[in-house]
């Protein structure tokens, strides 16, 4: 098998930061912000990444899968987290160090809590709204409540970043560069 050239688009909108770690075929979408020292790497096939996502330093993003890795909108990836997941919806939250294998596609509204190890024998799918929190991965579903409140505090974190990042970091344009 031939290696995946790295091949990056990313959005004028987007704010990548220059000390970023990306290999293959990546496509980041508009209004995205990635940190400095995050990692993406398509090591079998590309990722795409929808508008307005949040990947913090030291998140690690891997698609080992052929199929495209599909990440929605306004996902939020927390500092240290290693997600594999071939599809993921819209508005997800992966918290600090929690890990999600390539065997789980999660749909949207879903919260992988702080340090949890989501790494199940065969193929899962997660509900919308479902959490999963602990050392065990154990699992409850969320009411929704406070959807809009949350979603109106990412927004206003996300204009901090795209306003702040620049200042202190070199940006990735979308030529590679």
């Amino acid at each position: 098998m031939p290696p995946i050239r790295d091949k990056f688009t990313i959005h004028s909108k987007a704010v990548v930061c220059q000390d970023v770690e990306l290999k293959g075929d990546i496509t980041i979408g508009s209004g995205s912000i990635v940190h400095p020292k995050a990692t993406i790497f398509a090591i079998a096939g590309p990722i795409v990444i929808g508008m307005g996502c949040i990947i913090e330093e030291g998140a690690i993003l891997v698609n080992r899968r052929k199929e495209v890795m599909r990440i929605g909108d306004d996902n939020l990836f927390e500092i240290g987290c290693r997600i594999e997941s071939p599809s993921i919806g819209n508005f997800n939250t992966f918290s600090t160090r929690s890990r999600v294998h390539h065997t789980v596609r999660v749909t949207s509204y879903c919260v992988i809590g702080a340090g949890a190890l989501l790494v199940p024998t065969e193929d899962q799918t997660l509900e919308d709204y479902t959490v999963i929190y602990g050392p065990a991965a154990e699992q409850r579903t969320w009411s929704g409540r406070g959807k809009v409140q949350e979603a109106d505090l990412r927004r206003k974190h996300a204009e901090y970043l795209r306003e702040m990042l620049p200042k202190f970091n070199r940006l990735r344009r979308g030529d590679g560069t």
